[in-house]
């Protein structure tokens, strides 16, 4: 019993270092409907302060998603791309506290072990991608995407899945629900 919720807790918290949490924000006003094709704005991401292998994953993410969204690029778009991000370390400090308890008659070394007293310490980097759509004509922002979570720089292969996963999910949030 007591395994087997150390397990499902362990899960849970993994699961939770995987996700991104997305947020959005936009201009109500806008009519995102009469949006069909994009641009990336250069000079917004040539400021991101990551490397340029990372931008050009960030790019390549962001415009398969808005492909696969029905979107087209073009030398003339309706809006432009720009992104940015920001990390910082974050630290985890768990505590668990375990009371084990048996049975028998009289005094045992198993009637009572007592109360564990165990705690991680984990350190991690949390990254926050901010992708802006700007819209062309008015040179205004009218849709912002932020997604936040866990970075895991173990290899590039799962640094590529990473990215790509922060992309879907905050480009999986547009255009807004009550424009669809």
């Amino acid at each position: 019993m007591k395994k087997s919720f150390f397990l499902l807790l362990s899960i849970v918290v993994l699961y939770s270092c995987n996700t991104v949490k997305v947020v959005t924000d936009y201009d109500s006003k806008v009519d995102f409907v009469s949006y069909k094709t994009f641009a990336f704005y250069k000079p917004g991401i040539d400021k991101a302060e990551i490397s340029d292998l990372d931008k050009k994953r960030v790019l390549r993410a962001v415009e398969s998603e808005l492909l696969a969204k029905g979107f087209t690029k073009s030398e003339s778009p309706d809006f432009l791309v720009s992104f940015f991000t920001k990390s910082r370390q974050k630290v985890n400090v768990n505590q668990n506290n375990n009371f084990g308890y048996g049975f028998g008659w009289g005094w045992s070394p198993w009637m009572y072990s007592g109360m564990n007293n165990n705690i991680n310490v984990s350190q991690y980097t949390e990254g926050t991608l901010f992708i802006d759509f700007i819209d062309k004509e008015k040179k205004e922002l009218v849709w912002q995407g932020v997604g936040t979570g866990a970075l895991k720089i173990e290899n590039r292969e799962k640094k590529e899945a990473r990215i790509n996963e922060f992309v879907k999910e905050i480009i999986s949030r547009f255009p807004p629900e009550e424009n669809k």
